[in-house]
Protein backbone atom coordinates (compact mmCIF):
# COMPACT_ATOMS: atom_id res chain seq x y z
CA UNK A 1 0.00 0.00 0.00
CA UNK A 2 1.80 3.42 -0.88
CA UNK A 3 1.68 5.73 2.12
CA UNK A 4 0.07 9.01 1.86
CA UNK A 5 2.29 12.20 1.85
CA UNK A 6 1.67 14.79 4.61
CA UNK A 7 0.04 17.61 3.68
CA UNK A 8 -3.61 18.73 2.61
CA UNK A 9 -5.82 17.78 -0.67
CA UNK A 10 -8.19 20.95 -1.25
CA UNK A 11 -11.38 19.43 -3.50
CA UNK A 12 -13.68 21.81 -5.61
CA UNK A 13 -16.40 20.05 -6.71
CA UNK A 14 -18.09 22.69 -9.58
CA UNK A 15 -20.73 22.65 -11.90
CA UNK A 16 -21.33 25.12 -14.45
CA UNK A 17 -18.98 27.69 -12.35
CA UNK A 18 -17.27 29.41 -15.47
CA UNK A 19 -18.47 32.81 -13.64
CA UNK A 20 -16.79 32.00 -10.38
CA UNK A 21 -13.75 29.66 -10.84
CA UNK A 22 -10.93 31.73 -12.11
CA UNK A 23 -11.33 33.98 -8.89
CA UNK A 24 -12.21 30.89 -6.74
CA UNK A 25 -8.82 29.68 -8.00
CA UNK A 26 -6.54 32.71 -8.10
CA UNK A 27 -7.68 33.40 -4.33
CA UNK A 28 -7.07 30.01 -3.13
CA UNK A 29 -3.31 29.79 -4.53
CA UNK A 30 -2.68 33.15 -2.89
CA UNK A 31 -3.99 31.47 0.15
CA UNK A 32 -2.22 28.35 -0.19
CA UNK A 33 1.33 29.58 -0.87
CA UNK A 34 1.03 31.09 2.86
CA UNK A 35 1.09 27.23 4.34
CA UNK A 36 4.05 25.66 5.44
CA UNK A 37 2.54 21.86 4.57
CA UNK A 38 2.54 20.61 0.95
CA UNK A 39 -0.97 21.22 -0.87
CA UNK A 40 -2.51 20.50 -4.52
CA UNK A 41 -5.90 21.55 -5.91
CA UNK A 42 -8.15 18.90 -7.17
CA UNK A 43 -11.29 20.33 -9.16
CA UNK A 44 -14.02 18.01 -9.95
CA UNK A 45 -16.20 19.79 -13.21
CA UNK A 46 -19.24 17.74 -13.27
CA UNK A 47 -20.19 18.05 -16.70
CA UNK A 48 -20.32 21.35 -17.12
CA UNK A 49 -22.25 22.69 -19.66
CA UNK A 50 -20.36 26.02 -19.63
CA UNK A 51 -16.32 26.92 -19.60
CA UNK A 52 -15.60 25.82 -16.39
CA UNK A 53 -13.18 22.97 -17.36
CA UNK A 54 -11.65 24.90 -19.89
CA UNK A 55 -10.96 28.05 -17.28
CA UNK A 56 -9.75 25.10 -14.70
CA UNK A 57 -7.51 23.47 -17.99
CA UNK A 58 -6.31 26.68 -18.48
CA UNK A 59 -5.13 27.63 -14.84
CA UNK A 60 -3.60 24.38 -14.60
CA UNK A 61 -0.92 25.00 -17.78
CA UNK A 62 0.58 27.43 -15.13
CA UNK A 63 0.00 25.73 -11.87
CA UNK A 64 1.32 22.46 -11.87
CA UNK A 65 -0.33 22.03 -8.48
CA UNK A 66 -3.90 21.98 -9.62
CA UNK A 67 -5.43 18.90 -11.20
CA UNK A 68 -9.03 18.69 -13.37
CA UNK A 69 -10.92 15.87 -13.12
CA UNK A 70 -13.75 15.90 -15.51
CA UNK A 71 -16.94 14.15 -15.44
CA UNK A 72 -18.32 13.25 -19.09
CA UNK A 73 -22.06 14.10 -17.86
CA UNK A 74 -23.39 15.44 -14.59
CA UNK A 75 -22.91 12.66 -12.04
CA UNK A 76 -24.19 14.33 -9.16
CA UNK A 77 -22.13 16.45 -6.04
CA UNK A 78 -21.48 13.27 -3.75
CA UNK A 79 -20.08 11.37 -6.85
CA UNK A 80 -17.82 14.87 -7.17
CA UNK A 81 -16.39 14.64 -3.85
CA UNK A 82 -15.96 10.63 -4.24
CA UNK A 83 -13.85 10.98 -7.38
CA UNK A 84 -12.00 14.15 -5.54
CA UNK A 85 -11.25 12.62 -2.16
CA UNK A 86 -9.77 9.02 -4.11
CA UNK A 87 -7.50 10.98 -6.46
CA UNK A 88 -6.01 13.61 -3.04
CA UNK A 89 -2.42 12.74 -3.00
CA UNK A 90 -2.51 14.02 1.01
CA UNK A 91 -3.13 12.14 3.83
CA UNK A 92 -6.04 15.00 4.90
CA UNK A 93 -8.65 16.12 2.01
CA UNK A 94 -10.61 18.96 2.54
CA UNK A 95 -13.74 20.40 0.34
CA UNK A 96 -15.37 23.59 -0.79
CA UNK A 97 -17.89 24.86 -3.18
CA UNK A 98 -16.39 26.65 -6.03
CA UNK A 99 -18.99 29.16 -5.54
CA UNK A 100 -16.97 32.41 -3.77
CA UNK A 101 -19.72 31.57 -0.67
CA UNK A 102 -16.63 31.17 1.32
CA UNK A 103 -12.95 31.91 1.86
CA UNK A 104 -9.92 29.88 2.44
CA UNK A 105 -8.48 31.88 5.04
CA UNK A 106 -10.92 30.34 7.77
CA UNK A 107 -8.09 27.36 7.30
CA UNK A 108 -6.22 29.42 9.16
CA UNK A 109 -8.27 27.77 12.38
CA UNK A 110 -9.24 24.56 11.30
CA UNK A 111 -6.04 23.19 9.45
CA UNK A 112 -3.88 23.47 13.00
CA UNK A 113 -6.47 21.56 14.56
CA UNK A 114 -6.88 19.13 11.82
CA UNK A 115 -2.80 18.35 11.66
CA UNK A 116 -2.21 17.43 15.02
CA UNK A 117 -4.21 13.99 14.39
CA UNK A 118 -6.44 14.22 17.24
CA UNK A 119 -9.34 15.13 15.73
CA UNK A 120 -10.36 13.11 12.69
CA UNK A 121 -13.21 15.39 11.19
CA UNK A 122 -12.62 19.63 11.85
CA UNK A 123 -16.31 20.17 10.07
CA UNK A 124 -17.11 24.02 9.10
CA UNK A 125 -20.41 25.80 10.44
CA UNK A 126 -21.78 28.83 8.55
CA UNK A 127 -22.11 32.40 10.67
CA UNK A 128 -24.42 34.45 9.53
CA UNK A 129 -25.69 32.98 6.32
CA UNK A 130 -25.77 34.81 3.49
CA UNK A 131 -28.49 32.48 1.76
CA UNK A 132 -32.01 32.87 1.01
CA UNK A 133 -34.84 32.74 3.21
CA UNK A 134 -36.60 30.20 2.46
CA UNK A 135 -33.09 28.06 1.94
CA UNK A 136 -31.96 28.78 5.49
CA UNK A 137 -35.55 27.27 6.45
CA UNK A 138 -35.52 23.99 4.47
CA UNK A 139 -31.81 23.59 5.72
CA UNK A 140 -33.20 24.20 9.26
CA UNK A 141 -35.35 21.57 8.91
CA UNK A 142 -33.77 19.27 7.25
CA UNK A 143 -30.63 19.43 10.37
CA UNK A 144 -33.63 19.04 12.61
CA UNK A 145 -34.40 15.94 10.82
CA UNK A 146 -31.64 14.80 9.81
CA UNK A 147 -30.05 14.84 13.74
CA UNK A 148 -32.94 13.09 15.69
CA UNK A 149 -32.61 9.78 12.85
CA UNK A 150 -28.86 9.86 13.18
CA UNK A 151 -28.01 11.43 16.23
CA UNK A 152 -25.52 13.73 14.80
CA UNK A 153 -25.54 16.59 17.26
CA UNK A 154 -23.58 19.04 14.64
CA UNK A 155 -24.86 22.68 14.17
CA UNK A 156 -24.81 23.19 10.10
CA UNK A 157 -24.65 19.47 8.23
CA UNK A 158 -24.36 20.43 4.86
CA UNK A 159 -21.96 23.48 4.67
CA UNK A 160 -19.68 22.62 2.58
CA UNK A 161 -16.50 23.50 4.32
CA UNK A 162 -15.01 20.49 5.49
CA UNK A 163 -11.46 19.06 6.47
CA UNK A 164 -11.10 14.81 6.87
CA UNK A 165 -8.20 12.26 7.81
CA UNK A 166 -8.20 10.80 4.21
CA UNK A 167 -7.86 7.26 6.08
CA UNK A 168 -11.65 7.56 7.61
CA UNK A 169 -12.67 6.65 3.69
CA UNK A 170 -11.33 3.11 4.43
CA UNK A 171 -14.58 2.84 6.41
CA UNK A 172 -16.70 5.15 5.56
CA UNK A 173 -17.91 4.35 1.83
CA UNK A 174 -19.61 6.47 0.49
CA UNK A 175 -22.86 5.39 -1.77
CA UNK A 176 -25.00 8.78 -1.92
CA UNK A 177 -24.37 10.40 -5.12
CA UNK A 178 -26.09 13.82 -4.82
CA UNK A 179 -26.55 16.08 -1.55
CA UNK A 180 -27.21 13.65 0.92
CA UNK A 181 -23.50 13.19 0.51
CA UNK A 182 -22.62 15.65 4.15
CA UNK A 183 -25.62 13.32 6.25
CA UNK A 184 -24.14 10.05 4.87
CA UNK A 185 -20.50 11.14 6.07
CA UNK A 186 -21.25 12.43 9.42
CA UNK A 187 -23.97 9.12 9.94
CA UNK A 188 -21.11 6.96 9.44
CA UNK A 189 -18.40 9.20 11.18
CA UNK A 190 -20.47 9.20 14.86
CA UNK A 191 -21.26 5.34 13.36
CA UNK A 192 -17.43 4.46 13.54
CA UNK A 193 -16.76 6.71 16.37
CA UNK A 194 -14.63 9.28 14.98
CA UNK A 195 -13.85 12.49 16.85
CA UNK A 196 -15.58 15.83 15.09
CA UNK A 197 -15.06 19.39 16.27
CA UNK A 198 -16.62 22.25 14.75
CA UNK A 199 -15.70 25.46 13.88
CA UNK A 200 -17.34 28.51 13.13
CA UNK A 201 -16.60 30.19 9.65
CA UNK A 202 -17.51 33.32 7.69
CA UNK A 203 -20.47 32.83 4.74
CA UNK A 204 -20.72 35.04 1.73
CA UNK A 205 -23.82 36.02 -1.07
CA UNK A 206 -23.05 34.21 -4.07
CA UNK A 207 -21.66 37.04 -6.58
CA UNK A 208 -22.27 35.24 -9.57
CA UNK A 209 -23.90 31.88 -11.14
CA UNK A 210 -26.86 30.20 -9.30
CA UNK A 211 -27.57 27.20 -6.95
CA UNK A 212 -28.00 23.61 -7.80
CA UNK A 213 -29.85 22.60 -4.83
CA UNK A 214 -34.03 22.87 -5.42
CA UNK A 215 -36.99 21.46 -4.12
CA UNK A 216 -36.70 18.54 -6.59
CA UNK A 217 -34.20 16.61 -4.18
CA UNK A 218 -36.04 16.33 -1.52
CA UNK A 219 -38.14 13.36 -3.01
CA UNK A 220 -34.69 11.65 -3.57
CA UNK A 221 -33.18 12.40 -0.36
CA UNK A 222 -35.96 10.77 1.91
CA UNK A 223 -35.17 7.88 -0.05
CA UNK A 224 -31.35 8.11 0.91
CA UNK A 225 -32.48 8.63 4.28
CA UNK A 226 -33.66 5.43 4.39
CA UNK A 227 -31.45 3.53 2.36
CA UNK A 228 -28.55 4.97 5.03
CA UNK A 229 -30.56 4.14 7.61
CA UNK A 230 -31.04 0.56 6.88
CA UNK A 231 -27.23 0.47 5.89
CA UNK A 232 -25.98 1.28 8.71
CA UNK A 233 -27.85 -1.23 10.63
CA UNK A 234 -25.31 -3.67 8.69
CA UNK A 235 -22.08 -1.98 9.41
Amino acid sequence: MIKKKKGISIILPAYNEEANIWSVLNDAIGYLKTLKDPWEIIVVDDGSKDDTAKIVNDFSKHHRRIRLISHPNNLGYGRSLSDGFAAGLYDYVFFTDADRQFDLKALDIMWPVAKTGVIDLVIGYRLNRKDPFSRKALSRLYNILADLLFNLDVKDIDCAFKIFKKEIFKKIKIEDNNFFVNTEILAKARHFNYKILEVGVPHFPRKAGKSTVSFKYIPLTIREIIRIKKNLRKL
